[in-house]
């Protein structure tokens, strides 16, 4: 690695979500973050870079396969060819290691933390502590979805954030702590309709992203509500199903 490729490379982590550079050896950069806990290995190659990374979540990789396949050469490592496509894989990278578990519940203890001491210093009660730690969990669990799911519906595509909805599958008073409630895993960013019946357990999703409408809403009722025949999941990682399941099985309970 020449001088003028490490900078690029260096640059390129530091404008997108790795700031830190922990070694710049001969042959290498490696980016990390105080934002998250990835990070990743940057070699330059005769046309582009090689990318290797070391994942904050065992959930990183499996998202970033989905969303560079052309670039991945093994599980871990990418080869993307010009400085923006390695712009756009660190953006990505950092985004997900922010949303994906379990930083996103580091990140709400520290939040609350800091809240809580402060309500402490103002004598304030118990209930006030309670809603404050729901409302940053939700905060931060809408932030997380919206990072990934790209700021888009998961079914319709639809990118009109203030549309969009951050939805449960289990639901946060059910959930049994901290890291299911703020898991990007456990439900989906829906448009507000879509989110109402999924809140409602009016509709669900099958093994394959497949939506299903509960034998409640009347088939002439389905198009007012923005629902069609074919609709599914944009995508569904093996994460989702242990949360899908469980709304499943609360939707057939209604059937």
């Amino acid at each position: 690695m020449n001088p003028l490729q490490r900078a690029l490379a260096e640059k390129a982590g530091h404008d997108n979500g790795f700031e830190h550079v922990l070694s710049s050896a001969s042959d290498a950069v490696i980016l990390a973050s105080a934002r998250h806990r990835s990070q990743a290995v940057v070699t330059a190659l005769v046309g582009g870079f090689e990318v290797r990374f070391q994942p904050a979540t065992p959930a990183l990789l499996p998202e970033l396969l989905r969303s560079f396949q052309p670039w991945a050469r093994a599980d871990d490592v990418f080869c993307v060819p010009t400085l923006p496509d390695l712009a756009a894989l660190l953006r990505r990278t950092a985004s997900l290691s922010q949303a994906l578990p379990n930083q996103a519940v580091r990140d709400y203890h520290a939040v609350v933390a800091q809240a809580v001491e402060t309500m402490r210093a103002e004598a304030l009660g118990t209930e006030v502590e309670r809603l404050v730690r729901q409302r940053v969990g939700q905060a931060r669990y809408r932030d997380a979805l919206l990072t990934y799911w790209g700021g888009s519906c998961a079914v319709t595509g639809v990118a009109v954030t203030e549309a969009l909805r951050a939805s449960h599958a289990k639901p946060w008073a059910e959930c049994a702590d901290d890291a299911e409630r703020l898991d990007a895993f456990n439900g989906f960013l829906l448009v507000a309709n879509l989110d109402a019946l999924f809140d409602r357990f009016l509709i669900s999703f099958d093994d394959t992203g497949h939506l299903l409408t509960s034998p409640r809403l009347s088939q002439s009722d389905l198009p007012g509500l923005g629902i069609h025949s074919g609709m599914t999941l944009r995508w569904l990682a093996s994460e989702h199903q242990h949360y899908l399941q469980w709304h499943r099985e609360r939707f057939l309970l209604g059937a």
